[in-house]
Formats: structure tokens, sequence, C-alpha cells
């Protein structure tokens, strides 16, 4: 039985290796940008559209206040005139803007709140990116060095320079020429 689990172990470790060969990292790395890039953007035209709202709100806001001051100014003349039926339209129309404007201020105040989360999270999101992007950047270096761009000399032997071996050669250099 254990010689059974160790081969089923054996055949699933090289499934699973052949299987992350066949991924390709580099490709894997680019689309989690792109669904990034994709969010990111999406906030983005969130953001746009509570400014819009914000825009509205407070417009229509500055319209009723301008129309209670309206109300305000006939309501002075027929209380000047006694005018009191008159008078009761003019307070059940400056009742109905005061509750409109009242709820427009809610929704003014939410949408600032909102607003202000949604700033936040595309902050986060923009920082985000910025940083994966960098890491993509350095990874995908790597990986196209080590992979495919790395130079390589005949039957496939690695034949990379690193800087160690530049400085360890500097000083074999430098000893052969002082002894001469």
């Amino acid at each position: 039985m254990a010689l059974i689990n160790r081969i089923s172990r054996l055949f699933t470790a090289d499934l699973h290796a052949v299987l992350d060969r066949l991924e390709e990292p580099d490709a894997l790395l680019k689309q989690a940008i792109r669904e990034m890039e994709d969010e990111l953007a999406s906030g983005e035209s969130r953001l746009r559209w509570l400014e819009h709202e914000h825009a509205q709100l407070s417009r229509q806001i500055t319209e009723l206040t301008t129309a209670l001051a309206t109300v305000a100014q006939q309501l002075d003349v027929c209380f000047e005139e006694n005018e009191d039926a008159l008078a009761r339209t003019l307070i059940k129309r400056r009742l109905e803007t005061q509750r409109l404007a009242s709820r427009l201020e809610i929704r003014l105040n939410t949408n600032i709140q909102a607003r202000a989360q949604q700033s936040e999270c595309v902050e986060q999101n923009r920082r985000d990116l910025d940083a994966l992007r960098q890491q993509a950047d350095i990874l995908l270096d790597e990986f196209t060095t080590t992979n495919r761009g790395a130079p390589r000399g005949i039957a496939g032997f690695d034949t990379s320079v690193t800087d160690a071996d530049v400085e360890v050669a500097l000083l074999s250099e430098k000893q052969r020429r002082s002894r001469t």
C-alpha cells in the first residue's frame, strides 16, 4: 500500500510540474495585471459617477434654497395683504420644498462619504497596481533572462557571467601581473 501511495504522489508531482510549465507564469502575471487594471478602471468610473451625482445634488439644493427664498418673499406679501388662503398654499409649498431639500442633503452627505471611500479605494488599487507592475517587471526580466534570453554557449552550457565572477577574475589578473 505504501508503494502505491508513493507512486501516486510521484505521478501527481510530475503532473503538477507539467502543468506549471504549460501555464506560462509570465502570461498569468500579465493577465493578473490586466484584471487589476480593469478593476481600477471600474473604480475610477464609479468615482466619476459619484462626482457627477454630487454636482447634480449640489445644484438641486441650490435651486431649492433659491425657491425657498422666493416663497418667503411671497409669504411676506400674503401676510401684508391678509391673504390667509394663499399663505396656506405657500406654506405647504415651503414645507414640501424644505423636506425635499432635507432629503437631498442626506443624499449629498451619503454621496460625500461614498466618494471619500471610493477615492481611497481607487488610490489603494492604483498603489497596488503600481507595486505589482514593478514586481512584474523585475520578475519578467529575471524570467526572460533565465529561461529564454540567457546567452548559451556550445551544447546549451550557460555562459552568463556574474559580478562575482568579474571580481574574482580581476583579482586573479592583478595578482598575475604583480608577479611579473
